[in-house]
């Protein structure tokens, strides 16, 4: 009896392995999930993520590998002068062509021996961008008193606003420039990394001594910017790191940026630099105390290092109001200034400059070689295509690809089921154990197991005695099912379809962890075997027809759709690591 109840008790253990429905179609993440945190048991775990989140960040952006960084050439002009601080205009050439506007506030007074430190602050969605005042939020108001505390501080444009105009502020929506990595993230992103190099340049600063601080869409940028640049040696990211709301536009939600992740995590790779969290009773952090600071805090303790993270909850709509900066001001005294007295760091009265003498372009033209929108995407693809280096971790972070550590079956004579351990993804399939010692053969056909049997290259495998392991791939066969695509920023937190089937494929050959399998695709399966060949941690056996697949753009959207695979190396690439002639 008690080996009949233990056999009993494996056998429900097994059947709980393989969910009945596939994870991946059930209420797809969006940017209004609620998400839970993970916990890191130690500091090598955390940090073998963060480096991988770091990859995953810059391919979303478009940024990976990061393009060549050409002189900035500097335009500063236009100098006010306050009693104890200046304030300049600033036209840098980011990319070639592509100019970023700002603003320069700087001390009055002469620097210290080590520099100025210096602050980076992207500005969130205001109607007046960087040259935002109101008692919500003031941009100038907080330049000015950090200039005053004696900081030098850079204010400069998001995409679109003020004078940062060749593109619009949303954009990149487009299956062919997503394809690309082309969009707003990536390109405030890029300008977020050139304003530290541009503030590094400068005589006065401390270039060992830069932070970054914004609210709302401006925090994302902080996040960001800090999570993949290490210069960023403090940080504030006001009302915006969050388990319930990740960012409402385009210039916040890439693709593939927030797959299996979300802001709170992102934030945690801060650590363990010190930072500041601020929050609103009135807006999305308002479970800041009771969740994402927790969470946040976790990371930072496993470096010894939790008394450098801190927050503060206002009873205040969304904001980056005079308490909320004050409180920024105390910390980064603190941390920056070694000053300990919060009460000499308040905000003083402050002279509003006319928008006039604050903005670059005002009776002024870009200069002559400045691109236009379709001329910037096409510089963007050149820079991409000239990058060849490190292939296979590219496409593995475009097709947001894991190899898994362990694949869970369950088997029923022929019926297979396979999914990866905790993802609670479920691919059904048949598997004919053969009689010969030759490796096995994985055979993916567009219509399913079921077709994949009927083919004449499966039935000759069998005939031969191969093993041979047949599956429904994402979305074939009888793994069809809904998908809602329509959630918000769909992309951004889930794969496509096609990036789905490599995964199976991928899932597939780690159950059978044989080298060189024989890997046939069949169809349009061809291509996604190509990919799976290319980022397959065991070596295969490819036999797949690409059908006439060329590796243009209009293919990739019309036939295999995975956003960055382009930007990845494309086709070329997997041809090359998969051994495809």
């Amino acid at each position: 009896m008690r080996y009949l109840l233990v056999v009993f008790t494996a056998c429900l253990v097994a059947q709980a392995q393989i969910p009945a429905q596939d994870a991946r179609n059930l209420d797809p993440p969006n940017t209004d999930t609620h998400f839970a945190p993970k916990a890191y048991q130690t500091l090598a775990e955390w940090q073998a993520r963060k480096e991988r989140l770091r990859t995953q960040i810059l391919a979303a952006a478009g940024l990976l590998p990061m393009f060549p960084k050409n002189d900035l050439h500097p335009q500063i002009f236009g100098r006010i002068e306050n009693r104890d601080y200046s304030i300049e205009k600033v036209l840098l050439e980011t990319l070639p062509g592509y100019y970023l506007g700002g603003n320069l506030y700087r001390p009055l007074r002469p620097a210290p021996p080590e520099g100025f430190p210096a602050v980076i602050t992207p500005h969130g969605h205001w109607n007046y961008g960087r040259l935002e005042h109101t008692t919500i939020a003031s941009v100038p108001a907080r330049a000015i008193s950090l200039a005053r505390q004696g900081y030098v501080v850079f204010a400069y444009d998001m995409v679109g606003y003020n004078d940062t105009i060749q593109t619009p502020h949303d954009f990149g929506d487009k299956p062919v420039e997503q394809l690309w990595g082309f969009g707003p993230l990536g390109l405030q992103l890029w300008n977020s990394i050139r304003a530290i190099d541009f503030l590094e340049s400068l005589a006065g600063v401390n270039p060992h001594m830069i932070g970054a601080t914004g609210a709302s869409g401006g925090a994302t940028q902080t996040l960001l910017v800090s999570a993949v640049d290490d210069r960023i040696q403090f940080s504030a990211p006001a009302n915006m790191v969050s388990l319930i709301m990740q960012g409402g536009g385009l210039c916040e939600n890439a693709p593939n940026l927030r797959l299996d992740t979300n802001n709170a995590e992102i934030a945690a790779m801060m650590a363990p630099r010190p930072m500041l969290m601020t929050a609103a009773t009135g807006d999305w952090t308002r479970n800041m105390l009771r969740e994402e600071y927790p969470a946040v805090r976790r990371i930072y303790d496993l470096y010894g290092k939790g008394e450098d993270v801190e927050t503060l909850l206002l009873d205040a709509p969304h904001n980056y109001n005079q308490p909320n900066r004050e409180a920024m001001y105390a910390f980064f005294g603190k941390h920056v200034l070694g000053e300990t007295d919060a009460t000499k760091l308040k905000e003083k009265s402050i002279r509003i400059e006319k928008l006039q003498d604050m903005l670059v372009l005002l009776n002024r033209k870009l200069p002559d070689n400045a691109l236009s929108y379709q001329q910037l995407f096409e510089e963007w693809m050149r820079f991409a295509k000239d990058q060849s280096e490190s292939p296979r971790e590219r496409l593995t972070a475009a097709l947001g690809a894991d190899w898994p550590a362990e694949v869970r079956s369950q088997v029923d004579g022929e019926r297979i089921l396979l999914g990866r351990a905790g993802k609670g993804d479920r691919i059904p399939g048949i598997w004919v154990k053969g009689s010969d010692s030759n490796p096995p053969a994985l055979v993916v056909d567009p219509g399913g197991a079921e077709a994949a049997r009927q083919s004449a290259e499966v039935r000759g495998l069998i005939q031969s005695g191969r093993s041979v392991l047949m599956i429904d791939a994402f979305q074939t066969g009888s793994a069809v099912a809904p998908r809602d695509g329509s959630v918000k920023m769909f992309l951004t937190f889930n794969q496509s379809d096609d990036a789905n089937r490599v995964q199976d494929i991928l899932t597939a050959l780690a159950w059978l962890n044989t080298p060189k399998t024989r890997l046939v695709g069949l169809g349009k399966a061809g291509v996604w075997c190509v990919f799976a060949g290319a980022v397959s941690r065991q070596p295969v056996d490819l036999q797949a027809d690409l059908a006439g697949f060329s590796g243009s753009d209009q293919d990739f959207v019309e036939r295999f759709f995975v956003p960055g695979i382009q930007r990845a190396g494309g086709l070329a690439a997997a041809r090359r690591l998969a051994g495809v002639p």
